[in-house]
């Protein structure tokens, strides 16, 4: 009895092993992964070297764990196998209070790097008689301590004390948001699932920013709000995995005065919004701001309240807050320096009308952004 139970196993374990071979060819292979939001492994004809030095092995392996057989279901099955044993923590991501998921702060590597970068482009000529500000954005795992696990000691890596080392180092003016958005802490300014502020907390740091930069900031009731989406499940949620989740909202704000040309200079599309609704039936939901990436955007508004120019130089945290600051300025110069390959520079010489410029960035990101090594 016992040999035919072990028979019987071993043939159940070799059909279904079959089976899963047969669907790994059969079904169609996709190229990027929604989930994710990035694109998936791709597998290369082996050739002698690739396979000599293992390089062909490695490349194989990723393409099998890409493209798994219900590789996703699988996935969420663990997380929530995870989460009911209790874990609170998986991979970079805490599985903090009230359906909050926050990414963990790593040591930054090269912050001096990038305080000396930053110190040498503010020193330009071309920047000369402008109003040059950085602003610099803690994350949820800063501002939303509460909602950590009890396990985690957020201050071992201080993004609030590297904030105050680049401000020192580059001697560039601050725009300090920390303390608004603490005392904002109890609402909703950062997603759950989502590594972006939202555009509430967005709206909270632009006040501070009009108060710097000697602008009259505009009541949040001076906007109309609009939410359009409840099923935002960002990158947080690509890590996780946790299905079945509620989804974030997503509110998008303009001003009823304001009268934008918004031009993406890479693809030449011009338009009247700074958003793109499209994106909203996509799982990439946050691109619906700015477009998702491009290299300059040229926001003007025929009704801003100043005749002033800005060059905002950003990574995606930004792209939230265009909407409240282009009712101020005639013109905002949107850079991604990651791909805008003129540089900013020769960008400034050449536009000697602009008033304004604004590094914003947060801090989980800072210390890669490649855009910040190419602001020249």
């Amino acid at each position: 009895m016992k040999k035919t139970i072990e028979n019987i196993t071993v043939c159940l374990v070799a059909v279904f092993c079959l089976l899963f071979g047969i669907l790994f060819f059969a079904i169609p292979k996709k190229e990027f992964s929604e989930n994710e939001n990035r694109y998936l492994s791709k597998l290369d004809k082996p050739d002698w070297e690739s396979v000599k030095s293992g390089t062909y092995m490695n490349d194989l392996t990723d393409y099998v764990v890409d493209h798994f057989p219900g590789r996703d279901l699988f996935m969420g099955i663990k997380t929530k196998s995870d989460i009911l044993s209790g874990k609170k923590q998986i991979g970079n991501i805490y599985i903090g209070k009230d359906g909050y998921y926050i990414e963990a702060y790593n040591a930054p590597k090269e912050t001096q790097t990038r305080i000396d970068i930053l110190k040498r482009f503010s020193e330009n000529e071309a920047l000369t008689g402008k109003n040059v500000q950085m602003m610099l954005v803690p994350t949820a795992v800063t501002i939303l301590q509460e909602k950590l696990p009890p396990f985690v000691d957020s201050y071992t890596v201080s993004q609030l004390d590297t904030i105050e080392e680049i401000y020192a180092g580059t001697g560039i003016s601050p725009v300090r948001v920390e303390n608004i958005l603490l005392e904002h802490k109890d609402e909703y300014i950062y997603y759950r699932l989502d590594h972006h502020w939202t555009t509430l907390g967005a709206y909270y740091a632009y006040t501070v920013y009009c108060e710097e930069a000697g602008l009259i900031p505009e009541s949040l009731s001076g906007f109309t709000g609009t939410v359009v989406s409840e099923e935002f499940r960002g990158t947080i949620y690509s890590k996780v995995n946790d299905y079945g989740v509620k989804g974030d909202s997503i509110t998008s704000y303009s001003h009823p005065e304001d009268q934008l040309t918004v031009t993406y200079t890479d693809t030449g599309e011009v338009t009247s919004s700074l958003y793109n609704p499209e994106y909203l039936e996509k799982k990439d939901k946050y691109s619906y701001f700015l477009n998702n990436l491009h290299s300059l955007i040229v926001v003007e508004n025929e009704n801003a309240v100043t005749d002033r120019v800005l060059v905002l130089l950003k990574d995606s945290y930004a792209n939230s807050m265009v909407p409240f600051l282009a009712h101020h300025f005639k013109t905002i110069y949107v850079f991604d320096t990651r791909s805008y390959k003129s540089g900013v520079a020769k960008f400034l010489e050449e536009h000697a009308d602009v008033t304004d410029v604004l590094f914003l960035y947060n801090m989980n990101t800072f210390d890669t952004d490649l855009g910040i090594k190419a602001v020249y």
